[in-house]
């Protein structure tokens, strides 16, 4: 949180008219944080359990809306040193995750004894009027100011909107999973996680004295588990390519093996897993502060794309989407800028992807680029450029001009801003869950989720995924 530097307003200093406003978007953050604030558990409003109680998205308490009114009275108008003393709220509307607010409030009378009447208006970005009324309040006698307030960080579990996908899972058969070389405590811990939540049939391929080491360190009883045993970590890949073709496995799952190995094996134009399509990775991102789930692509197989790679990685990607719970994806395809220049390829196969899908050789989903990274996922930023369009500042996924950049995005995102993630290698015969040697059991546990789904949409076109706010 960046440090704020609030100045207030004195008595005497108010003016009949003056006015105060700012705008904010309810998230679903705001929503659980507000539930434990308040103690006011009312299903209705909590996300993942508002669908399941009622059938409906959740919506905000009223009073969280009326909140925001004594933000902006505490903060600006008349600002630090007020104080409350009545207010009355009338409800028209409700708010939900997602929408963005405009929050105002006016001075309309002033009293003896320093008392402000002032008009409060909350209305939604279409016009919308959420919530009016009049606040009373008492004004500081001189003009208060504070510098430098910060609030102490506030960090929410994860796994919010990860839980749907999981829970989307349940009644789905265990998938026979080959897990690759599980040698460690995390690969391994991984593919237990995976098993005890009923999403993969672990078949552990690899040499089998490591692995059963590590089972053992970890507290995890082999009996009933399938082992294939290799000579050595290096050997396992192709085992486990081969467990494919024999119908033994559905999928693939990485463990502590380097993903070049892996992928050397799935990839290969003779007795890998090519299926027409060129291969390529999705990250699927759980975004603090972001309401819906964001897909980066790609950011671990090709490392140079050119156009009609491109092409497949932005099919790819969108498949996901749909698995996942998306029907109709907005797809951003990323550039260093948002205009055609010559100058920077990227922006040349930026505009041609998206005249490609327009014309239905990319299907699926609404692409638009070049965007920039700001104007992608940002309305302000978009709006500020005047860039127009569905896909502008609502990108649901992040297509990256080379592996560089699409891998220094997710992991940033990752490791500076906390985000939650699992990651799958997609247009290959089997989903292989390509997860990174440093990342947890959770990771892993979201990649076997997202190989459920994906295969299972592959299979029956079917999403298992309930409409959520990032519907």
């Amino acid at each position: 949180m960046t440090p704020r530097d609030l100045v207030g307003h004195a008595y005497d200093e108010l003016e009949i008219g003056q006015t105060a406003s700012f705008e904010r978007v309810c998230t679903d953050n705001d929503l659980v944080v507000f539930a434990h604030a308040s103690g006011n558990l009312n299903p209705r409003h909590l996300p993942g359990l508002a669908e399941k109680v009622t059938g409906e998205k959740p919506v905000a308490p009223a009073m969280w809306g009326g909140s925001l009114f004594s933000a902006l009275l505490g903060n600006v108008l008349p600002g630090p040193g007020t104080a409350y003393l009545h207010q009355t709220l009338n409800f028209h509307s409700r708010v939900h995750a997602g929408d963005r607010l405009s929050v105002t409030v006016t001075v309309r009378e002033k009293r003896a004894d320093r008392r402000v009447i002032l008009e409060c208006r909350l209305l939604r970005d279409d016009g919308t009027l959420i919530a009016d009324g009049m606040a009373e309040v008492k004004a500081p006698a001189t003009r208060v100011q504070a510098d430098d307030i910060l609030l102490p960080a506030l960090a929410l579990q994860k796994g919010g909107k990860f839980v749907r996908l999981l829970a989307a899972c349940a009644g789905v058969p265990a998938m026979p999973t080959a897990v690759v070389a599980p040698t460690d405590h995390n690969s391994l811990d991984g593919a237990w996680e995976a098993a005890k939540a009923g999403l993969i049939e672990p078949i552990l391929v690899g040499p089998e004295p490591q692995i059963r080491a590590a089972a053992e360190a970890l507290g995890w009883d082999l009996s009933g588990v399938q082992l294939v045993a290799t000579t050595d970590e290096h050997a396992a890949p192709a085992r486990a390519v081969a467990l494919v073709h024999e119908g033994v496995a559905a999928a693939l799952m990485k463990g502590n093996i380097h993903s070049d190995e892996v992928l050397k094996h799935v990839t290969k134009g003779d007795g890998g897993l090519r299926a027409g399509r060129r291969i390529s990775h999705v990250f699927v991102l759980d975004v603090p502060g972001r309401e819906g789930l964001m897909l980066i692509s790609d950011a671990a197989i090709n490392i140079a794309p050119d156009l009609m790679t491109k092409a497949d990685i932005v099919q790819n990607a969108i498949d996901l989407a749909h698995a996942i719970g998306l029907p109709l994806p907005k797809v951003g395809i990323l550039s260093a800028v948002e205009t055609v220049n010559p100058a920077i390829p990227s922006t040349l196969d930026a505009a041609i992807l998206s005249k490609m899908a327009d014309r239905g050789q990319i299907k699926g989903g609404i692409v638009d680029g070049p965007l920039a990274m700001d104007n992608a996922v940002d309305v302000g930023a978009a709006k500020t450029k005047g860039i127009v369009g569905m896909v502008a500042g609502h990108a649901d996924v992040l297509i990256a001009p080379n592996l560089e950049s699409g891998n220094m995005l997710a992991k940033q995102l990752v490791f500076l801003s906390d985000a939650e993630t699992g990651g799958l290698v997609v247009g290959a015969r089997a989903p292989v869950m390509l997860t990174s040697r440093a990342d947890d059991a959770q990771a892993r546990l979201m990649s076997a989720a997202l190989a459920v789904l994906y295969s299972h949409w592959k299979k029956t076109g079917q999403c298992l995924v309930a409409a959520g706010p990032e519907s």
